[in-house]
This record gives C-alpha cells, sequence and structure tokens, in this order.
C-alpha cells in the first residue's frame, strides 16, 4: 500500500498520474463556483439543475463515443479529443449563458471525474502496471485526484474572494475561474499528447484477424453480463450521489448558513484531502477481504454520515459530519476500479471502463434536474442529503448480494 507500489511505475504511468492531477484541479477550482457563477448570469435553481443534467447527458454520449473505441482507435487520440472538448466547454460557459450552447463539451459540477478521461487512464494504467500492484495503484491515483480537487476547490473559492475584494463584479470574479479551467483544458491536451505507445492495447495478429470481443458495438464480448450488472449499480450510486454534488453542497451551505464562497474552498478542501487519504487504505483492506467487501463495507457508514449532515443545528457540526463522512466515502473507489479491470480481459477494459463511467455519469446527469427543483425551495434544501444516503445504502446491498461470490479474472489485490 506504501510509496512503494509506485516504482512499478513506468513513464507513461507518471504522465498519467500528472494528466490526473490537472484535471481534477480544473474540476475542483469549477465546482466551488459553478452554481454561483450560473445563478449570477440569472438563471434559477430549477433552470441551473437542468442545465447541470443536461451538460452531463453531453458527457455521457461523448464518453460512450470515445471509451468504446479507444483499444481501437488509440487511447491517446481519445484522450486528446476529450482535452479539447474539455477546454471548449470552459470558454463556452465563460462567453455565453445561452443554455442552447451551454450543453457543450466536458464540465463537472461535481469536482469528480466526467468525460473519457478516467476509463480510459485506467484501461492505460492497467496495461502498464502489473496486476499485482494495480489495486495500490489506483488508490494513489485516487489520492493524488482528491487533493488535487481538494487544492483546486481552494484555489477557486480563493481566487473569486479575492476578484471580488477587488471590486470586481461576482459575476466576473466566477467568470475568472472558468476561464482557467478552459486554459488547464488546453494543457491538459498537451500532455496527453506526450504519452507513448506503451499505453495502448496491442492484440495478437491472430486475434485481430476476428477480434471477438473488441470488435463489438461497445467493444465487449465475452464480459458482456458482468459489465452490464456492474453498470446498473453504479449508474444508481452516481444518481444518488448527483442529489449532492459538490456544487449544489456548497450552495447548501451557503442558502443554509451563508457561507461564503472563499470559506467553501477551504471546507471542501479538507473534504476532499481527508477522502483521498481514505482510499490508501482501501489497497490494504482489499488484501484481507477482497475488493467486493471493501467496496461495500466502507461506503454504508459514509453513506449514513450524509443522511446526518442537514440534520446538524449549526455550522461546525454540518462541517464536522461533511467530513467524516468524506474521510471515509473514497475507500470504494480505487476497488471498484480496480475490480472493473480484473473481471474483463485486457482488451475490454477501456470499453468496459467507459460502459461502467458513462453508466455513472448516466445516473449523474439524472439527478441535477430534481435537486435543482428541490433547491428552489427553501423547505426543501435538505431532501437530497436523505434521497442520496437512503439510495446509496439501496446500492451497497444489491452490490453486496449480486458480487460478493464473483471472483475477478485473477487476483488483483
Amino acid at each position: 500500500m506504501g510509496p512503494s507500489a509506485l516504482r512499478a511505475l513506468p513513464r507513461d504511468g507518471w504522465l498519467l498520474f500528472l494528466t490526473r492531477l490537472t484535471r481534477l484541479f480544473a474540476y475542483g477550482s469549477l465546482s466551488v463556483v459553478l452554481v454561483f457563477y450560473l445563478t449570477g448570469l440569472g438563471l434559477s435553481a430549477s433552470q441551473t439543475g437542468m442545465l447541470l443534467t443536461l451538460t452531463l447527458v453531453g458527457d455521457t454520449l461523448v464518453s460512450l463515443y470515445l471509451t468504446t473505441r479507444a483499444d481501437r482507435i488509440g487511447r491517446r487520440r481519445m484522450l486528446i479529443i476529450g482535452a479539447i472538448l474539455m477546454a471548449a466547454a470552459g470558454l463556452t460557459f465563460a462567453c455565453t449563458s445561452n443554455l442552447v450552447f451551454l450543453i457543450v463539451g466536458v464540465i463537472s459540477p461535481s469536482g469528480n471525474e466526467v468525460g473519457p478521461f478516467l476509463s480510459i487512464e485506467q484501461a492505460a494504467l492497467s496495461h502498464v502496471v502489473p496486476d499485482h500492484a494495480r489495486t495500490a495503484v489506483f488508490a494513489w491515483y485516487t489520492l493524488a485526484g482528491s487533493f488535487a480537487a481538494a487544492t483546486g476547490a481552494l484555489c477557486g473559492g480563493a481566487v473569486s474572494h479575492l476578484l471580488r475584494a477587488s471590486a470586481m463584479t461576482p459575476v466576473e470574479s466566477y467568470r475568472a475561474v472558468v476561464l482557467l479551467y478552459a486554459a488547464l483544458g488546453v494543457v491538459l491536451t498537451f500532455l496527453f499528447a506526450r504519452l507513448s505507445s506503451a499505453a495502448e492495447v496491442t492484440l495478437p495478429r491472430a486475434a485481430s484477424a476476428a477480434p471477438a470481443a473488441i470488435g463489438t458495438v461497445f467493444g465487449i464480448g465475452r464480459s458482456r453480463e458482468v459489465v452490464l450488472k456492474l453498470s446498473a449499480l453504479f449508474a444508481l450510486d452516481s444518481f444518488a450521489g448527483g442529489f449532492v454534488v459538490q456544487s449544489f453542497a456548497a450552495y447548501w451551505f451557503y442558502l443554509r448558513f451563508g457561507v461564503n464562497p472563499g470559506t467553501l474552498g477551504v471546507i471542501f478542501f479538507w473534504a476532499n484531502a481527508l477522502a483521498g487519504i481514505s482510499a490508501l487504505l482501501a489497497s490494504r483492506l482489499a488484501s484481507r477481504f477482497g475488493l467486493v467487501k471493501t467496496m461495500v463495507f466502507t461506503h454504508l457508514p459514509s453513506n449514513i454520515l450524509l443522511i446526518l449532515v442537514p440534520l446538524m443545528p449549526n455550522l461546525p457540526l454540518a462541517v464536522l459530519v461533511l467530513l467524516a463522512r468524506f474521510s471515509i466515502s473514497q475507500m470504494d473507489v480505487p476497488t471498484r476500479q480496480s475490480y472493473t479491470m480484473a473481471v474483463v480481459g485486457p482488451e475490454e477494459r477501456s470499453a468496459a471502463a467507459g460502459i461502467t463511467g458513462v453508466a455513472r455519469t448516466t445516473g449523474a446527469a439524472l439527478a441535477p434536474l430534481f435537486a435543482g427543483f428541490l433547491f428552489a425551495r427553501p423547505t426543501l434544501i435538505s431532501v437530497p442529503f436523505f434521497i442520496a444516503g437512503t439510495l446509496k445504502v439501496i446500492y451497497d446491498v444489491l452490490l453486496y448480494n449480486g458480487f460478493a461470490a464473483v471472483h475477478p479474472l485473477e487476483k488483483a489485490t
């Protein structure tokens, strides 16, 4: 579980860690100010929820197309296209408030992964590191992303706060963060261009003549059943999480306790930092208890804490419960990623990660529409927390019942 696991990383592995850091920093910075920016442009809470849903639908379509073709057409090529769409999305959000034009590119309202990046990077990492080191490497990969998102949230909140203090209007200060997001999309494009052919999947000549799995419409063959079952469960989990994406959670703290963006940046810095640290424990727990049990029994208590957040009577207690929740909330992430890679063949990994990732994005895309309507009604702003926590508990139970006895194709812990 320690840093020794990173010794297995070749040059492409370190480069993928750097792209993860860059991207999650951008996502984190945008998530703190995104709802403030959109409402500042004149959108209502309901319209904002609808917009976030539509942008995630766009992300889903992009992801499905790119990830299911990455192993055939080229992982690096698909990642570069995704980065260009991310930069385009930032520029679009900065330049227009027209709803039609805002549904473009790759935008993360949650501070978490969206688009094709995570799925293809997981496949590439699995390709360049030994199987026995995969879960540990994914744990550090999750930690790196969490700290990048935490730092981004801190930076996004601080930048907007400082710009407002210098006589800039609130909307202009938020727009500066959106432009930073676009610029980091450009940086990401150049970083992906540095990946080598070692990150690509190479099929034997005989297999390439009749590619049974990779030649299917969605890039999966023999693993179709398990991938579809996992996708359905992951969609449920993300649908639940979509009610309390980081943008809406930040907005809830503002509505309930009047917290300003600068303070919100600090809160979510620590939240994401604790989440990243928790991911490191996942590898050790998985080696002892197994991937599925680690996913379920660390996720359950975090969902109970999520339900408790809006029940707290004051800001310090609400923040304390939120931080406690984040401190154990990410242990299922590297184990989930590793398990998905372990139950499919190497030639299906990008597609499997892409399909399960698209399922997660689809679930997450639907929830903000409902959350927006709830946030538009002062008496219902805490209901999203209750819905999210309850649905996530149901997900945990279904996951355990369905997959506790399904073992990976090889030992992944």
